[in-house]
């Protein structure tokens, strides 16, 4: 990581979190490692979706983690890109989906106006 904010992950860091908390990190991982194995979805498409939602919760760390994993499973750079854009999207969609609550309040008050003023 470039930014002081986000420290570089390191051997250190991950066995204090988990000498810290032993059970929850051992289940944490077995979850981890049950919900990104091979199922009805491949691992490696797990992995775009992921690195998908990474970019939309904007975690470095699982944006960097992810994205090697998938390129491991044989994603090309074109996927993970592909991947990005639907994050990006879907980013954009929210915004655009929300505005109905604008628009919607916008009417009301337009509307109290309107009355206020007949």
């Amino acid at each position: 990581m470039d930014h002081l904010m986000y420290p570089e992950p390191s051997i250190d860091l991950h066995r204090q979190r988990k000498d810290l908390a032993p059970a929850t990190a051992a289940a944490f991982k077995a979850f981890s490692d049950s919900v990104f194995a091979d199922g009805a979805l491949s691992a490696k498409t797990k992995d775009l979706i992921a690195i998908a939602v990474a970019h939309v919760t904007q975690c470095p760390y699982c944006i960097r983690g992810h994205t090697a994993s998938a390129m491991r499973k044989g994603a090309t750079q074109q996927e993970v890109m592909e991947a990005i854009w639907v994050a990006a999207e879907m980013r954009a969609g929210g915004a655009y989906a929300h505005s109905n609550l604008a628009l919607d309040t916008m009417n009301q008050v337009a509307a109290k106006k309107a009355s206020r003023e007949a």
